[in-house]
């Protein structure tokens, strides 16, 4: 898949599904599966560095994850640009971006619209791939007071369609809808041409996406929006505890496991 293949998806009416990844080990095995893009999000930041917010995410973090993911798929990479780097003015945001593609990203995910036109445009215009993400906005919780359904007022979901129809003006090839009403996504999906990814905005929306720890089982995080698909946490925690039993009862390693 390739940035022009997003506006052919929506065309075609194909679903498009994408995971977060961090890591090589993990991209290595999306590459070998259905799964169309990989999202390195600054979910990271609570995923792999244990932080209780995405507001801590680095430059320096979202570059080496994005090397490492790069270094194990050949899948469309969507990478998110962390927190303020979009509002120190154009210079430094294009600087931002073009590390991420450097590093083997596709394509920045930028959140929010309003506010940062000019560098959205400026992004595009440069030739870097931008995807908006409206609604629930991890980056600007603090200003929400907390990770809150977004657009339930007439007022509020009024401003993400504007943000969404300004969003596919500007250039971005497609929006990630995060935690609005189902009917509002459906809303927005067909009312720009760019291709929606919801993430608790119901099954209208173009495509979905999922932190992968979180459908894997391994996180504990159980939001209604998330359906796991495997109870990765009890697989891997009795791995380890049989693999400390034959340790402490010396049957590893085996004769036939070693020389």
């Amino acid at each position: 898949m390739n940035t022009t293949d997003f506006h052919k998806a929506k065309e075609e009416g194909k679903k498009l599904s994408m995971v977060t990844c961090y890591d090589a080990t993990f991209a290595k095995l999306i590459d070998q599966t259905d799964i169309d893009l990989i999202l390195i999000g600054d979910s990271a930041s609570m995923v792999m560095h244990g932080e209780s917010t995405t507001l801590p995410a680095t430059m320096d973090w979202m570059a080496e994850h994005t090397r490492s993911v790069r270094n194990g798929t050949s899948k469309y990479i969507v990478s998110d640009m962390p927190f303020l780097t979009t509002r120190k003015g154009i210079e430094y945001a294009t600087e931002c971006a073009g590390r991420l593609l450097v590093n083997g990203a596709n394509c920045v995910k930028i959140e929010g619209v309003f506010g940062q036109e000019e560098i959205i445009r400026h992004l595009t215009m440069s030739g870097i791939p931008v995807m908006s993400h409206l609604g629930l906005t991890p980056q600007f919780y603090q200003a929400f007071g907390g990770h809150k359904m977004q657009g339930k007022t007439d007022a509020a979901a009024e401003k993400i369609i504007e943000e969404a129809k300004k969003a596919e003006e500007l250039g971005c090839c497609s929006i990630v809808l995060e935690c609005i009403p189902a009917a509002l996504a459906e809303k927005i999906t067909n009312a720009v041409k760019i291709p929606t990814i919801g993430i608790g905005a119901g099954v209208n929306c173009d495509g979905q996406v999922l932190v992968l720890q979180d459908m894997l089982g391994m996180t504990g995080f159980k939001m209604r929006f998330v359906r796991q698909y495997l109870n990765g946490a009890d697989l891997i925690k009795q791995a380890l505890n049989n693999y400390a039993s034959d340790v402490h009862e010396a049957k590893f390693p085996s004769g036939d496991e070693i020389k």
